[in-house]
């Protein structure tokens, strides 16, 4: 089977490859338009792919009556009516508005839609859609979604399997051909021991045929190891929120990465795919000629041998260069004849030996 691939902006993405990286700014800005516009510099100067919003308006994201599911010592509200109606001031202009800086700084612009009025107006703005975890079961909207033709990343927090196939189903059903599932786990922040990134392995069983992600919720350390780790088990896109002061209180800060933070990650990712190198297919490389010829061993003569004296097992030993017979061919050396009279320490060559049951006729 071809491994599975999807175009997202300019680029083709495999989990070969390296991966698509989307910091996700959402909305960290608070409500200022030239944070908003310094975050994606900020993305773009760390290395990331895209930088991503979160586009919606508190009253037709949740009642007055939802409560908090994140960790209420990082984030004090306790209603996520109140908490959204703080940040969802951008309107359709300040969209558009984010969009031309990702043109003009070369990245690319996403946001997350919310409800059908931000589908409809951040389509001509976006190369692809990312629907949230908490929209998964959201038929309607995941119709309205797929209708648009575009690639869609699927974030799967908190599902179940058949939930994901019944989503699957509803998005190709309206006209998604390309689909990327993201792993999530919807911790705000998620401990480590709760990423469960061994999941993916059940993405993959279940849907072989599709890009796998990684949208992550864990605290960022030094060597960005979920993200990394993650990577190495099939993501082949990254979702990590991204701000620019982790010590900042509240929403999304303190899970975020920064940009010195994505800077090692992308390095990191540089130097993971220099150390996968090319290709799957177990064979020498060039570099190793040296090695090859030098480091293995030939058989060579553990005593003199007499030209037309049979050899035998007690006559030979292996050692360095590996320039004459391969001790491979050990059994096909025994019982031959030396042609002419070899010193010890010889490395036997193949013109050195009589062809199998060949005659000799030796000099006097």
């Amino acid at each position: 089977m071809t491994a599975p691939s999807v175009t997202l902006g300019s680029r083709t993405v495999t989990a070969a490859g390296r991966p698509y990286v989307i910091a996700e700014i959402g909305v960290n800005h608070e409500g200022r338009l030239e944070l908003a516009r310094r975050l994606i510099d900020l993305a773009k100067a760390g290395g990331a792919d895209a930088a991503k919003f979160q586009t919606y308006k508190a009253g037709t994201l949740a009642s007055r009556h939802s409560p908090s599911y994140w960790d209420t010592r990082k984030e004090p509200t306790r209603s996520q009516y109140e908490l959204f109606r703080k940040y969802d001031a951008f309107g359709p202009a300040e969209y558009e508005a984010l969009a031309r800086h990702c043109q003009d700084v070369g990245i690319d612009f996403l946001s997350t839609p919310f409800d059908a009025a931000a589908v409809d107006f951040l389509d001509p703005l976006m190369p692809l859609f990312k629907i949230a975890s908490a929209d998964l079961t959201n038929t309607p909207f995941l119709r309205q979604v797929a209708a648009k033709r575009k690639p869609v990343l699927l974030s799967t927090g908190a599902s179940t399997l058949g939930e994901i196939d019944q989503a699957v189903a509803t998005l190709r059903g309206a006209g998604c051909r390309d689909l990327v599932l993201l792993h999530c786990v919807l911790n705000y922040p998620t401990p480590d021991a709760q990423a469960h990134l061994r999941m993916m392995q059940g993405l993959r069983r279940a849907y072989p045929e599709l890009v796998l992600g990684y949208s992550d919720h864990t605290l960022p350390d030094e060597a960005m190891t979920a993200l990394t780790t993650a990577h190495l088990l099939g993501a082949a896109v990254i979702e990590k929120h991204f701000t620019h002061d982790k010590t900042l209180p509240g929403n999304d800060h303190y899970h975020a990465m920064d940009v010195h933070d994505l800077r090692r990650f992308v390095a990191r990712m540089d130097l993971v795919h220099t150390l996968l190198g090319e290709g799957d297919h177990k064979q020498p490389t060039p570099t190793e000629a040296p090695a090859r010829a030098n480091a293995r061993r030939s058989i060579v003569l553990a005593r003199p041998l007499r030209a037309g004296q049979p050899i035998t097992e007690a006559d030979l030993t292996c050692k360095r260069p590996g320039t004459g017979v391969s001790p491979l061919h050990w059994d096909e050396v025994i019982g031959r004849r030396a042609v002419r009279a070899l010193d010890a320490d010889h490395v036997l060559q193949w013109d050195d030996l009589a062809a199998a049951g060949a005659a000799l006729s030796l000099a006097a």
